[in-house]
């Protein structure tokens, strides 16, 4: 037997509670974890709230990230006894997920667990961080270096905004920092942002095209905010788009693209191939350091994950929030 989180749904809406399941019940896979850590991401709150339509199918674990030991299985790439993580693969949204005490999974989309990280520093990180990191891999490899100009980050305060900053910082880039709540700045600050701009300026309606700033951006927002971003990159810069916190249209004009040869850069973490993902945790593990993890982190029992999933939703989430399954 094991807890998890489950949802259900029937003529009446969804339901949602820590509930005692058996472990014959858990879906098809040939590995079984047993989970340490998991997180709750922005997509786990639409999903534990309803508030979007995340889940495919009744009932549900929620939960994108894991990271645990494996207690059994017929996968050749992993035995009893290895630490693992998994990030994505529709994993709570299709298949049940991590925020339950066990988990059984496609062996295909779990990776080693990262040797620089305990299973609670790499929830900590989980898929914000991995995204993050994702991004700034696409800046790089469309020769946005530290040495062209600002990068400008958007949903600073969020997951992978906080991480887009410490990852930026840590590589030598001039970070700013979009965000809502101007009394973070001490917090962005210490992350390694030189300047914090209020996102009002980028989430109305612009002109297609407006005075170049940035060298390139990483932007979690969509919508009028991403479109004003790529209006205001400079000549052959990169944004790495990778979120739709203010919704997932783009009012924008083909006018940065083929005027200033600004690159629009999609960044996918859900079904990233394998070596993809051993390398950004790799780079995760180079160049993050346990004091930021702290700052960004706190951690919470399977219980508490239920409320703090509508906070989330509400904006008053700062960071990361890990969910420990022994709480």
């Amino acid at each position: 037997m094991f807890d998890a989180i489950l949802i259900e749904k029937n003529d009446e809406g969804q339901q949602v509670g820590v509930q005692r399941l058996d472990e014959a019940q858990l879906p098809e896979g040939d590995v079984t974890v047993r989970v340490e850590c998991s997180t709750l991401n922005y997509k786990d709150a639409l999903a534990i709230t309803g508030k979007g339509p995340v889940v495919r199918k009744f009932p549900m674990v929620p939960g994108i990230d894991l990271a645990g030991t494996v207690e059994s299985s017929s996968s050749p790439h992993y035995r009893e006894g290895d630490a693992v993580l998994l990030n994505g693969w529709g994993v709570g949204e299709g298949h049940w997920g991590g925020l339950a005490q066990k988990a059984r999974l496609d062996g295909r989309w779990l990776i080693p667990h990262p040797a620089a990280f305990t299973a609670r520093q790499s929830m900590a990180i989980g898929t914000a961080g991995y995204t993050a990191m994702l991004a700034v891999m696409a800046l790089e490899r469309q020769g946005v270096t530290p040495d062209k100009g600002e990068i400008l980050v958007t949903g600073a305060n969020g997951g992978v905004g906080s991480y887009a900053i410490a990852l930026l910082s840590r590589l030598g880039y001039q970070v700013v920092a979009s965000t809502g709540r101007p009394d973070e700045k001490a917090y962005l600050e210490s992350l390694g942002a030189v300047e914090i701009i209020d996102r009002a300026t980028l989430s109305e309606p612009g002109r297609p095209l407006a005075k170049e700033r940035w060298a390139g951006a990483i932007d979690a927002v969509g919508s009028h905010t991403l479109a004003n971003v790529c209006a205001s990159t400079r000549y052959g810069g990169t944004v790495a788009a990778c979120g739709l916190a203010q919704g997932m249209d783009l009012p924008a004009t083909v006018a940065p693209f083929i005027l200033r040869g600004v690159t629009l850069a999609g960044i996918d973490s859900v079904m990233r191939p394998y070596e993809d993902r051993v390398e950004a945790w790799q780079r995760l593990g180079d160049l993050l350091v346990p004091e930021q993890l702290e700052a960004i982190t706190r951690s919470i029992s399977l219980e508490e994950a239920i409320p703090v999933a509508g906070e989330l939703l509400e904006g008053r989430v700062r960071g990361r929030v890990v969910v420990e399954m022994a709480r």
